[in-house]
């Protein structure tokens, strides 16, 4: 059976992407309430209870809201790195030790018949880290929550069949927005989060020939909008040579809305 997936919710106000195969149905991230995530669930028709685990990017609430709460009710292995681990005590309520897995960054996981890769993030949390699952020759890269697309990421995502790629903000609207100072200068900041024109010069780098969706994720609530980041991502890519529509199409996420669950 082909990999399938869906961004359940992507934003600031709440994250969790769900990706399964023949033999497996994987939660990353839990950064909305149990029943938020239940609610979303039930618009892919699928069913938190079969969950085979859940992997956990970084500590921040948007990406851990409801952990625990499903964790425990549908008592479900969790993985995270050391630091993550030690970030969420306290976060996330008690978890049964035979819940608590290591998923030490920069390894490579196998899940049955998938297998996932984590690689390491620029982003103001202890240890965040990202996922490219690999199923059956397809190939598909998750990264928000990121300053910056380094070259070592670049190389780690590179040529993915489907991308879940950041672009956070539009930076004009950030900086005549109405945070306070601090809270911009640590967007725009190499732990921060990556702009719409950013997302674009770094998709310029890393799509390839089987690349066929780009789905934009994590949009700012108050310093975007999903037309906006599309036209600018969609030009900036053009500048590049790289016509949406041509090889590979650009998707909208929703904090609210799940994608359609689709096949890579």
């Amino acid at each position: 059976m082909a990999m399938q997936f869906s961004v359940l919710a992507s934003g600031s106000t709440g994250n969790a992407f769900y990706i399964e195969t023949g033999q497996q149905r994987l939660l990353v991230d839990a950064g909305l309430s149990g029943k938020q995530l239940e609610q979303l669930f039930g618009q892919i028709d699928r069913d938190l209870r079969d969950l085979t685990a859940i992997l956990v990017t970084h500590e921040h609430s948007d990406h851990i809201k409801g952990l625990g709460v499903i964790a425990r009710k549908y008592k479900l292995p969790i993985y995270a790195n050391e630091k993550t681990w030690k970030a969420m005590e306290g976060l996330i309520g008690d978890i049964p030790t035979e819940q608590k897995f290591i998923f030490p960054l920069g390894k490579v996981r196998s899940f049955g018949d998938l297998d996932v890769e984590s690689f390491g993030v620029s982003h103001d949390a202890a240890e965040p880290m990202f996922y490219v699952f690999y199923h059956e020759g397809k190939k598909l890269a998750l990264i928000t929550d990121t300053g910056y697309v380094s070259d070592r990421m670049k190389g780690t995502i590179k040529n993915a069949d489907v991308f879940i790629f950041e672009s956070n903000h539009d930076v004009e609207m950030l900086r005549m927005g109405k945070y306070p100072w601090n809270v911009k200068r640590r967007i725009l900041s190499d732990v921060g989060h990556v702009s719409n024109e950013e997302a674009g010069l770094a998709l310029a780098d890393v799509i390839g020939d089987r690349t066929k969706r780009i789905y934009l994720a994590h949009l700012s609530q108050d310093n975007n909008i999903k037309e906006l980041a599309r036209m600018t991502v969609a030009q900036t890519l053009a500048n590049r040579g790289l016509a949406i529509g041509d090889q590979f199409d650009l998707y909208d996420t929703d904090p609210k809305i799940a994608t359609k669950l689709v096949y890579v």
